[in-house]
């Protein structure tokens, strides 16, 4: 129930974000013409990726192939922070372009891009140590056919974060 509790109090911190970036495109100086760095794009394909290899792997266990299991939930991890390098090459991206955060260089919509990013990758951190607990525990043979809540509630948790992130980049690509 609590996994519950904090998943709907994330809808609601993302819905009042977005929310904010739609009644701030009103605004005089709002950039309307900016695209988002393609290396998004690429983050994107690679945490949904993740889900997959993460769901995969509870399978594999589900089989008893934990050999198998180890790899795919290694891979997911490996996505994961690949995710969060490509987020930060997005970032480089952007000011490169031009745009901070604040200041006399920044920008209300490039603005909103950086915290929602920023507040999605640290729901992510904690995906990730997530993962890692559940690679740790499946390492010691905590999971079984019969014992799976552990890992069902983190591979939950992920596939929140994956949909998370689909909605966020698909309202920021399109939504200018």
């Amino acid at each position: 129930m609590m996994l519950w509790f904090g998943i709907i109090s994330m809808v609601m911190v993302f819905a009042g974000l977005t929310s904010s970036y739609v009644v701030s495109k009103t605004r005089p100086d709002w950039l309307s013409d900016y695209q988002l760095p393609p290396v998004f794009l690429y983050s994107t394909i690679a945490i949904v990726i993740s889900s997959f290899t993460f769901h995969f792997a509870k399978n594999q266990i589900l089989k008893g192939k934990r050999g198998v299991a180890n790899a795919l939930m290694i891979v997911t991890l490996i996505l994961g922070g690949l995710f969060v390098s490509m987020q930060f090459m997005g970032f480089d991206q952007i000011i490169k372009d031009g745009y901070r955060f604040t200041g006399g260089a920044s920008n209300i919509r490039v603005s909103f891009i950086y915290i929602i990013i920023v507040s999605h990758l640290a729901h992510l951190f904690a995906g990730l140590i997530v993962l890692l607990v559940v690679i740790y525990n499946h390492f010691k043979n905590k999971y079984t056919k019969g014992n799976m809540l552990g890992f069902n509630l983190g591979l939950t948790f992920w596939h929140f974060l994956d949909i998370l992130w689909i909605y966020l980049f698909l309202f920021l690509y399109f939504f200018k």
